[in-house]
């Protein structure tokens, strides 16, 4: 993997982004950190399914994508006003399998994530994007 510095900035970065409250705070972070280093910005949501998945629960899987492609959409939109690119992409997993899979494949020198999700269960999930190859920031939550 490149080093996270080249010429003293950082090449890109990745935010896990399910459209809670702590995402958009970590969104709100990379926005910063890109207008500082002009980085590029990668948007990823992943839509959980349930284990095992039952027939029942695949259409709350696919429910889950379209949701996740709606608030990207909307992202996108909002991001254009601000002078902000970025590339988005929904996938379907564990998150933070996905979210390092993400990381290793577009080359990503910083994963940004929010302390949490939108359940419990995510927060244990994130926990495990500690085994990254790249630098993880956690968006520490605001009391």
């Amino acid at each position: 993997m490149a080093s996270v510095w080249m010429n003293g900035q950082l090449r890109r970065i990745l935010v896990g982004y399910d459209g809670s409250i702590e995402s958009e705070r970590a969104l709100q972070l990379a926005f910063a950190l890109v207008q500082c280093t002009e980085s590029e910005l990668f948007v990823l949501s992943v839509a959980r399914p349930p284990e095992p998945e039952p027939p029942k629960r695949a259409y709350a899987s696919r429910a889950a994508s379209e949701r996740l492609k709606r608030a990207l959409a909307r992202l996108r939109s909002r991001v254009r006003r601000m002078g902000i690119e970025i590339k988005t992409q929904v996938a379907g997993g564990h998150p933070a399998e996905e979210i390092i899979r993400k990381a290793r494949e577009d080359q990503v020198d910083l994963i940004v994530v929010g302390h949490r999700g939108m359940s419990r269960r995510e927060e244990l999930a994130l926990g495990s994007i500690a085994c990254s190859t790249c630098s993880v920031m956690l968006r520490a939550p605001s009391w």
